[in-house]
């Protein structure tokens, strides 16, 4: 009897244990791959980006995680001062120079140097924020939805720095790729 409690107890461990490290799928169960595409910058292939959704279409009201699968190294201060070039950039001159500086500390604080095969994912929360994992483990978690918002447009804006991309990530570049 005790040993089978014993054995119940650790398979219950074994099933949590992404639960508890906190993977960005325990917060969107259903996901599924919406689309993916590379980004290359003077043809070398930085990462591998994927698009996860509830099986919806992306959308701004619902949630989704934006998974970036490195294949270059670089460093946290490069990550941080590209985002917040794009961030800059596509919100027209409505973002102040103080948002500017408390996004680039929270990203200092999610992000990390990364190196070829790691997997940086955001959890885009409507009207939350978002939540960052490395390798699947909880790096931030960000309460402020402006943030949220800046940040996942560099991707999925209409004006995104890399428009194939985007389209690739949404479904929609006519490849044949994932399309919910």
């Amino acid at each position: 009897m005790m040993r089978r409690l014993r054995w119940a107890a650790l398979c219950a461990v074994m099933l949590a244990a992404p639960l508890l490290a906190g993977d960005w799928r325990a917060a969107l169960p259903s996901a599924q791959q919406q689309g993916s595409g590379d980004f290359t910058w003077w043809g070398f292939r930085l990462y591998t980006a994927r698009l996860w959704t509830d099986g919806h279409r992306q959308d701004w009201a619902r949630p989704f995680a934006l998974e970036l699968l490195y294949h270059r190294a670089l460093t946290r201060d490069s990550l941080v001062q590209a985002s917040l070039q794009e961030m800059r950039r596509l919100g027209d001159g409505g973002v102040t120079p103080e948002q500017l500086a408390s996004w680039a500390q929270i990203m200092q604080t999610a992000f990390t140097d990364v190196r070829p095969g790691m997997r940086i994912t955001g959890l885009y929360l409507p009207g939350a924020g978002c939540r960052f994992y490395v390798d699947g483990t909880l790096s931030a978690e960000v309460r402020d939805a402006a943030f949220a918002e800046a940040f996942f447009a560099i991707w999925l804006d209409p004006r995104a720095r890399d428009p194939q991309l985007r389209l690739h990530l949404l479904g929609q570049a006519g490849d044949g790729g994932p399309r919910p």
